[in-house]
């Protein structure tokens, strides 16, 4: 019992300190409680003084840069009423000069329109007062003009032959003095050894005995080679020698080569001959290739076609009075370049135009047309520079010089083409060309004789004295210079001499 007491006693108290220790922890709690609420209430209101704070200097802020940009914006519009008003006068002020130019415009056009009509008054006027002096004189305006010409060369006639004489002594001394110079500067810097063409090749034989296989068995050798290469083959009485005529230079030298490889083969007959003869053609053909390269060589002339350089070579089987082509053109392009050089033209376009004048030639006998307007096609073909198209193309004066190299090309072909021993002429070709030189003389009035010297480089014209007088011997002389120059061909130049004579003869008795 007292057991149950004592457990009942323990539970009791036990109950009794549980409930008073979790009312003291309440206690303890809710005082632990406010303390932390204090603290947080004080950082609380911390904040909201520093919020309000910060929020106050924002807003200070805020009005301080709304008012900058209200400021600005005043500034800004101030600054765009300035600048439309500107406009505006500046539009106003141009509409004010367009109304004033205008206006000036319209007098201009009516100041232009009395002024026409005065000068077409005045030209009537003009007219009407020619009128009355033609009808008062007697004579027409051309007449009148005559006349006071006439009367003017009668009473000055002294004066202006001496003048006339001497400007033209003096000119004509200074710019001979100089063009001898340079071309005598060009000719020094190249002087190509001449040596004419002829139409007739020899072909040394090792005995005579093989003239009868030329000929062969009722002469078929030789009629099959010539048929093959269009030339002709003579075989007479000249010892160990075989000739070939034909007016074609490669013609020539393909029976040359055939010959001479049938000859050291020794098997001559039909069959054999057709096979020399290919071969010849194949070797003209490589020998015509290398002739042009070996050209473009000598003379640093570049950037050309293969098949033009190829037509180049073709001009070394190709002669102009006795002349070798390929040789010539070689000549007039340093000539050219020379030239250029000394007067500060183009010596590139100079030497490549001097190189090219000529390249008509090597197809003219098989198109139609001046070998001037065929080198004119070939070089278009092959896409050739205009401005050395334009030099080439007047070098016999066929097309108007367009450029000074033009000019530079035709000298340089008369310098070439005039070299002693550079070409030849046939005799009936130089008695025309004598007679022809007199023929322009004696068509002018006024003129007694005429002859013909230095085999053609200088005409004497003996004129009548009492039909011409001093002034118009010079004016002859002019004349008769041109009229040579139109219509003749020939190298170099003619000297012109008009002689007017006056002798007085009396006898004493």
């Amino acid at each position: 019992m007292n057991y149950l007491i004592l457990l009942a006693g323990g539970i009791l108290a036990l109950v009794v300190g549980s409930v008073s220790g979790y009312f003291a922890r309440q206690s303890i709690a809710k005082k632990q409680a406010g303390t932390i609420e204090a603290k947080v209430q004080k950082k609380v209101d911390q904040a909201q003084k520093k919020s309000d704070l910060l929020v106050a200097e924002s807003q200070k802020e805020a009005n301080r840069i709304l008012e900058t940009a209200n400021r600005e914006a005043n500034d800004r519009q101030r600054e765009m009423f300035k600048a439309e008003q500107f406009l505006r006068d500046k539009e106003r002020s141009i509409e004010d000069k367009s109304l004033s130019l205008k206006s000036k415009e319209d007098n201009f056009n009516q100041k232009v329109e009395e002024l026409k009509k005065i000068k077409n008054s005045i030209e009537d006027l003009k007219k009407e007062s020619l009128k009355q002096l033609e009808k008062i004189s007697g004579l027409s305006k051309k007449q009148a003009k005559g006349e006071i010409i006439k009367a003017v060369e009668s009473e000055y006639q002294k004066e202006i032959l001496e003048k006339l004489k001497k400007l033209e002594k003096d000119g004509r001394e200074k710019l001979e003095e100089k063009a001898k110079e340079i071309l005598a500067l060009v000719i020094q810097k190249y002087a190509a050894s001449q040596s004419q063409e002829i139409t007739t090749t020899t072909v040394s034989l090792p005995n005579d005995e093989i003239k009868g296989r030329i000929i062969g068995k009722e002469g078929r050798n030789i009629r099959t080679l010539e048929r093959l290469t269009g030339v002709e083959l003579i075989v007479d009485d000249t010892p160990e020698a075989v000739v070939i005529s034909g007016f074609n230079p490669i013609r020539r030298q393909i029976a040359k080569i055939a010959l001479e490889k049938l000859i050291q083969d020794g098997r001559i007959q039909p069959a054999r001959i057709e096979e020399t003869v290919a071969l010849a053609k194949e070797e003209v053909d490589k020998m015509i290739e290398k002739a042009g390269e070996t050209a473009i060589y000598d003379t640093g002339v570049v950037g050309l076609d293969p098949k033009l350089v190829s037509l180049l070579g073709r001009l070394r089987f190709r002669t102009s009075y006795g002349q070798n082509t390929l040789l010539h053109s070689i000549e007039v392009a340093h000539l050219a370049g020379a030239l250029a050089s000394e007067i500060g033209a183009d010596a590139g376009i100079a030497k490549k135009a001097g190189l090219l004048h000529d390249i008509g030639k090597a197809v003219d006998h098989q198109v139609e047309g001046s070998h001037v307007e065929i080198g004119i096609k070939i070089l278009e073909k092959f896409n050739v520079k205009k401005e050395i198209i334009d030099a080439m193309k007047s070098h016999h004066e066929d097309y108007p010089y367009e450029s000074i190299e033009a000019v530079i090309i035709q000298t340089a072909d008369a310098i070439s083409g005039a070299r002693p021993g550079a070409r030849k002429d046939t005799l009936e070709n130089y008695i025309q060309r004598l007679g022809k030189l007199e023929e322009v003389a004696l068509s002018f009035k006024g003129v007694e004789k005429a002859w013909a010297l230095q085999a053609g480089r200088e005409i004497r014209v003996f004129v009548k004295p009492e039909e011409i007088d001093e002034l118009k011997a010079l004016s002859l002389a002019k004349e008769i210079a041109g009229r040579i120059q139109e219509e003749l061909k020939y190298p170099g130049e003619i000297k012109v001499n008009v002689i007017r004579e006056t002798r007085v003869i009396e006898y004493a008795k």
